[in-house]
């Protein structure tokens, strides 16, 4: 465990490289050390914030008036299948501070499928199941099979099923209803082969699709799903490099939104869209959740790739409307003005509210 106390730096721990210092900084190397430090902090009385890849967060200016318990535990380890398992599955227990891409690459090079399309991620394990993440026709929802949660209101250890985490678009109950930190997180996935030419789940994305020259429905091999991702990722700088300017965001700022079909129908009819769900009710049988492309309402709200506000040093990505960058000096209040106007934008052309998938950390109410 290292401790940094007195005004540690937070920006060079985040994705989008702004941020104020915290009070004090403590790095845990493993589970014991993360649950000691969260303990140590709760049972003080202090604020707590649990930082991994740091790429979902914009944290202000200001800081974080509390401890920062950074997690770097690593480790995957290969465990026995359970009685429900199905056979050709195996069981991965992840320790919370591995890097999400570390991990598929892992699964990848190791013939294991069901996450080859979440490759090029930025982020830790621990994250993956709060905002549930997904990418191409996969979400992390699909291969969860629990987690051990350190219960912010007990202080206890919890398994927590699958089930029991509620998992939604973008969101679970660690956001909502059961607040703690997440310590490991087990994984079902598929023996496909031994390496990284064993064939993957069937494609669903057209996108994806198109890009490896397949049909909606073909099995590719593993390696050659990561690759197309990555490239697809990497086009839109959604991948971290150095060497990208327009990868030092925090990925996809907001979340594609959900509405109504009848209010779908107020949309101009070339916007993309996707029918999510059925509700079976007797009284409204026809009614539809329809999801709406966030970066098609930006870009026809009038905010192209490039818009910065004038001054600022806070952009729309120059590959890809859904994302916000800091192009080299930015303030984290410069970002969150320029999210405030997109939002502002989208919901006086489209009546459209659009929502952060970013945790907005020190600005307030």
């Amino acid at each position: 465990m290292i401790e940094q106390p007195g005004h540690a730096a937070l920006a060079p721990l985040t994705t989008l490289r702004v941020g104020g210092p915290a009070e004090r900084l403590v790095t845990v190397s493993d589970a014991r050390e993360l649950v000691e430090a969260c303990l140590a902090v709760w049972g003080a009385e202090e604020p707590l914030l649990v930082l991994g890849g740091g790429s979902n967060v914009l944290v202000s200016d200001d800081g974080f008036a509390g401890t920062v318990v950074h997690v770097a535990s690593r480790g995957v380890e290969l465990i026995e299948a359970g009685p429900a398992d199905a056979p050709g599955t195996v069981r991965l227990r992840v320790q919370a501070g591995e890097p999400w891409d570390d991990l598929v690459a892992f699964t990848v090079s190791n013939g294991l499928s069901g996450m080859e399309a979440l490759s090029g991620i930025p982020g830790s394990t621990g994250a993956s199941p709060v905002q549930n993440i997904g990418a191409y026709g996969q979400e992390v929802a699909a291969v969860i099979v629990g987690l051990e949660l350190l219960d912010a209101e007990t202080g206890e250890l919890q398994w927590l099923t699958a089930r029991e985490l509620e998992f939604g678009y973008r969101t679970s109950a660690l956001k909502t209803t059961r607040p703690g930190v997440v310590v490991s997180v087990e994984f079902r996935l598929h023996r496909a082969g031994s390496d990284a030419l064993a064939l993957g789940l069937p494609i669903e994305y057209a996108q994806l699709a198109d890009a490896l020259g397949v049909k909606q429905g073909d099995r590719v091999a593993l390696g050659a799903v990561r690759e197309a991702v990555l490239r697809l990722r990497g086009s839109k700088g959604m991948v971290l490099d150095p060497a990208d300017p327009d990868s030092v965001s925090a990925g996809s700022f907001f979340t594609n939104p959900i509405v109504s079909e009848s209010f779908a129908r107020t949309i101009p009819s070339e916007a993309p869209r996707w029918v999510t769900e059925t509700p079976a009710t007797l009284d409204a049988p026809e009614v539809y959740a329809v999801k709406l492309s966030a970066a098609w309402l930006i870009e026809h709200s009038g905010l192209g790739r490039g818009f910065a506000l004038p001054g600022s040093r806070a952009a729309i990505s120059s590959k890809h409307t859904l994302a916000l960058v800091n192009t080299g000096g930015a303030t984290a209040e410069q970002i969150a003005e320029l999210a405030r106007f997109v939002q502002w934008r989208v919901q006086s052309e489209f009546g459209v509210s659009l929502a952060p998938e970013p945790t907005f950390i020190g600005f307030g109410d």
